[in-house]
């Protein structure tokens, strides 16, 4: 069985306080940091470029799991490695030539994360699955925080962790109950932003999300 592993995703931080919310989830137990990249192009947000991550780099020694939600992802592969990212995840319909992404990202020793949409079948990654690290399946619709959970995803993570070993995370209208149901379908890396910066105490919000 996989280990249950937190992400907390700093798009629903206080960014007036960055440094300190880092501290503060990490200190609640947290394994890693989901940072989301948005470009107003692939989805219709725009977020934190590669100057973000470097600045956030000395302030945890957590795995920084950097969420790419944007066109050509390729162009900034070495931009966020360089920054500090552990992990580089890209979208699968952001990209025709999914393998040199793969080899970039790897070129800089990075672990390696390919993520789909909502509407995404698992078809469209199953050559490529044995290339990555994680798969990233989404929840919601992309591009902004605090929607709802789509429970029709959930068929599709459990068929995923039948054939696909290694890590499976889940982002988008997590809290503790929907949380309770990924897990339970074989995903283990969990993607809360609302769900831990919305609250008073992160450590009780870390745990519920585990289900202790």
């Amino acid at each position: 069985m996989n280990k249950i592993l937190i992400a907390p995703s700093i798009l629903s931080a206080d960014f007036s306080k960055l440094g300190r919310e880092i501290e503060a989830v990490e200190e609640a137990g947290a394994e890693w940091i989901h940072i989301d990249v948005m470009d107003a192009h692939f989805v219709p947000n725009l977020t934190i470029g590669p100057v973000v991550v470097k600045s956030i780099r000395p302030t945890t020694k957590l795995l920084l799991d950097v969420h790419l939600m944007i066109e050509n992802p390729e162009r900034f592969i070495e931009s966020f490695a360089k920054a500090g990212a552990d992990m580089i995840t890209f979208h699968i319909e952001a990209e025709d030539d999914p393998k040199e992404v793969i080899r970039l990202i790897r070129y800089f020793k990075k672990r390696v994360g390919v993520s789909i949409r909502p509407k995404t079948g698992l078809g469209a990654i199953e050559q490529i699955l044995p290339m990555v690290d994680m798969v990233l399946v989404m929840t919601v619709e992309l591009g902004f925080a605090g929607q709802e959970f789509m429970s029709d995803c959930l068929p599709k993570i459990e068929e995923l962790r039948k054939k696909f070993k290694r890590d499976i995370q889940v982002d988008g209208g997590i809290n503790a109950s929907t949380a309770a149901e990924v897990r339970a379908k074989g995903a283990n890396v969990i993607v809360a932003g609302t769900a831990i910066f919305g609250t008073k105490n992160y450590s009780e919000a870390i745990r519920g999300l585990r289900g202790l």
